[in-house]
């Protein structure tokens, strides 16, 4: 039997009552602080969500779906999605709460916008136009929601309104980019990426990969060094060693747990494996980044 998620009025507070309030605005570490750092699954049915995140790293899980946190990010959550998040203890950033009905454009109207703001969305904040003014609106959002100047209100509305947009044109033009910008060598490797995601902890070789994607090992070598500057199995030990450390940051389990969940059949030789990547044991990195985060 599927657990029911649960609904909240903000994370984990129900108060039974609507609010009198259409934008609420706190940090993110003041708010996932109080839970640890992890926000468990939940969902909002009558808020939509935005969060900025400018610092630190973490997962945000979307249903069954969990993607890795990049910042500087903008992450969309729309009315009645189940979502959660973990994070480090070093992330910075705003989370912003709006009651849906407020939206100029509700998610899920039939237009283009609405239609985008009915999906989740990670938006990365590159190099791109409008991606530091959307940063800076967004943290000009949550200075003005903290003041009672006049034309408060108006400014909420306009911040908002104009962040959203832009996030919004910056993830379609993301999206026509990937369509008909890209060459065929950074399709496939982002098809090695999504390969690599999949099937990590098979412990899979470069040879399998490039099966897989009908190419040789050297073709394949040959275009991730042309795209990234790594070797496939560079890609494929930089992937091994950055899930190792967010188990490593995000879980309380031994080493010997955290090997056995990345497919490593010997505790030793994960050991020796981090030791070769990192120059640190897992056990000295672990506690090297507690006490540098605070922890």
């Amino acid at each position: 039997m599927k657990k029911a998620v649960p609904t909240y009025e903000l994370y984990g507070e129900r108060t039974g009552e609507r609010p009198d309030f259409w934008l609420h605005c706190e940090t993110i570490p003041s708010r996932s602080s109080r839970y640890h750092w992890e926000i468990g699954l939940h969902r909002h049915d009558s808020f939509f969500q935005i969060l900025y995140i400018s610092g630190g790293s973490g997962d945000a899980v979307f249903g069954n779906a969990v993607h890795m946190i990049e910042p500087p990010v903008v992450i969309t959550v729309p009315p009645a999605l189940g979502h959660g998040f973990r994070f480090s203890r070093d992330i910075d950033g705003f989370v912003f709460t709006i009651l849906a009905s407020h939206l100029k454009t509700p998610p899920g109207e039939r237009s283009r916008l609405g239609a985008w703001l009915a999906a989740p969305h990670l938006t990365r904040l590159d190099d791109r136009s409008d991606a530091a003014y959307i940063a800076a609106t967004l943290t000009r959002l949550a200075k003005e929601w903290e003041t009672s100047r006049s034309n408060r209100a108006d400014l909420l509305d306009a911040y908002l309104t104009s962040a959203l947009m832009l996030t919004a044109r910056l993830d379609e033009a993301g999206d026509e980019r990937d369509d008909s910008g890209e060459s065929e060598n950074e399709r496939r490797v982002q098809r090695f990426q999504a390969l690599l995601q999949q099937h990590h902890h098979a412990h899979w070789p470069a040879a399998a990969y490039a099966r897989e994607l009908g190419l040789s090992q050297t073709h394949l070598n040959r275009i991730t060094r042309a795209v990234t500057g790594l070797s496939a199995h560079e890609m494929i030990s930089r992937k091994r060693i950055g899930e190792a450390k967010r188990e490593l940051v995000f879980t309380r389990a031994s080493v010997q747990e955290i090997s056995f969940r990345l497919g490593f059949a010997d505790p030793a030789y994960f050991s020796r494996f981090f030791l070769r990547q990192t120059g640190m044991t897992p056990r000295a990195w672990r506690l090297a980044e507690r006490e540098r985060l605070g922890a």
